[in-house]
């Protein structure tokens, strides 16, 4: 398997082939199977803990007298040889193949009997929460479900591995990948099973199976947040944001731009990064400002959006805290509000801000170039009455792309104080900065 199909299996669900045929809350989105866990750990090679060696276990027997210090002391080393585990006989060999050659084909035909059947008689499927599905009629109950939901679901299987334990048990280890034809949900799966020889067969007396799937990329979890990418714009009288969110080269993370521009004042600039935190299991964002402040956010995803828990640090040492909430409500806008708004102690005004994205910019001549008409002279018209006299208006760009029109927050009567936006019709006064996703604005 590719890594590109691994990560559609992240994407599709965890989900196992006895996953398959035992229902899954965890994958109800996909193929309603659970993985199969217990016995399977057994196959790994998992090392016994050994108990580190402790100064009161190196001592000397009770009544020895304990060596000097610096001295040499002798200590017995104890061999162990490790023996391999002999090659599967040949008839094993072409049992397992065969046995492969037959699940393929009785899953792909959805034949949930000739399945079981492939099992011994009081043979056993164990899922990931300890169910126990023992003996053919519950593992063909359980294979005949699943076909009902998934009639076309196929199967691809490799044998990655056969060993013998003493003359009549045998250890099978292999990948499994399911896929449902014209749908992107797939599996792929490692799997573990116990074959007890019976006369010249080898049913499978255990069989177990756990998820194989990749761990997800960083642009995989940072997707839900990828609507910020593209140009946007935060316009009003007092003063314009100008903000762009690309993706970081590697695609690890995403990468924010602020500019915030206010007459008169001098312009100020953040920049953000999102990225995953694998430890903790969440998104982070990490934002800097260009007059030395910085803040770190949490970012929680909800029904409507995103909540973003935030802690900031202002040039004085300043600290601030915030919850600020992003939500989007097409392609073109997203609303940002902030709440719980506490800065160098004191509790600040909630805020609500409607965030558009940018309108295609025309191009400015080059300086010296010669302006260039839009379309070649058409023949002269016939002359029209005479008009009264308008203004002519303003050039317009090259036509684009459709973009709803930016909302313009209307001007308050009077003049804003430096640095601080003036209380308008349904937007709270709000400190001039940048209007930053998971950053408490400063006073």
């Amino acid at each position: 398997m590719d890594g590109t199909a691994g990560r559609r299996f992240a994407a599709a669900g965890s989900m196992a082939m006895s996953a398959a045929w035992a229902p899954s809350m965890a994958l109800a989105s996909a193929l309603g199977w659970t993985l199969l866990g217990g016995p399977a750990v057994a196959w790994q090679g998992a090392a016994p803990a050994v108990a580190p060696a402790t100064p009161a276990a190196a001592a000397p027997a009770a009544g020895g007298a304990a060596p000097a210090e610096g001295a040499v002391v002798e200590v017995d080393v104890v061999e162990v040889a490790v023996i391999e585990a002999p090659p599967a006989p040949p008839e094993l060999v072409e049992a397992v193949k065969k046995a492969e050659l037959a699940t393929i084909e009785a899953f792909n035909k959805g034949d949930a009997e000739a399945l079981a059947a492939l099992f011994a008689e009081k043979g056993e499927l164990v899922d990931e929460n300890g169910n126990v599905f023992a003996g053919r009629e519950q593992i063909t109950g359980l294979f005949k479900a699943f076909f009902e939901r998934f009639p076309k679901a196929q199967l691809q299987m490799e044998v990655t591995g056969v060993r013998t334990v003493g003359e009549s048990l045998a250890i099978e280890e292999g990948v499994r990948l399911i896929t449902v034809p014209d749908t992107d949900v797939a599996a792929q799966v490692r799997y573990a099973a116990v074959r007890d020889k019976v006369g010249d067969s080898w049913p499978i007396a255990s069989y177990s199976e756990f998820a194989d799937d990749p761990p997800p990329t960083p642009a995989e979890m940072l997707s839900a947040v990828s609507f910020l990418v593209g140009d946007w714009i935060d316009e009003s009288p007092e003063g314009k944001t100008t903000i762009s969110y690309r993706w970081e080269d590697e695609g690890n993370f995403l990468l924010g731009d602020y500019t915030l521009a206010v007459a008169g004042m001098p312009e100020s600039r953040s920049h953000q990064r999102i990225g995953w935190d694998p430890l903790e299991g969440v998104i982070r964002s990490w934002t800097f400002d260009s007059d030395g402040g910085y803040s770190t956010g949490e970012w929680v995803p909800t029904e409507a959006g995103w909540v973003i828990k935030s802690d900031a640090t202002m040039p004085d040492g300043t600290t601030g805290s915030a919850t600020v909430t992003v939500t989007p409500t097409d392609g073109d806008h997203f609303i940002v509000r902030s709440s719980d708004r506490i800065i160098g102690g004191v509790d600040e005004p909630e805020f609500e801000l409607t965030v558009a994205r940018r309108p295609p910019q025309p191009e400015a001549a080059l300086p010296g170039s010669e302006a260039k008409p839009a379309a070649p002279p058409a023949a002269e018209a016939p002359k029209a009455s005479p008009a009264p006299a308008v203004p002519p208006a303003a050039a317009k760009p090259a036509a684009g792309p459709a973009t709803p029109a930016v909302k313009i927050v209307p001007a308050a009567p009077a003049a804003p104080a430096a640095g601080v936006r003036p209380a308008v019709p349904g937007v709270p006064a709000v400190p001039a900065t940048p209007v930053v996703p998971g950053k408490p604005l400063a006073k």
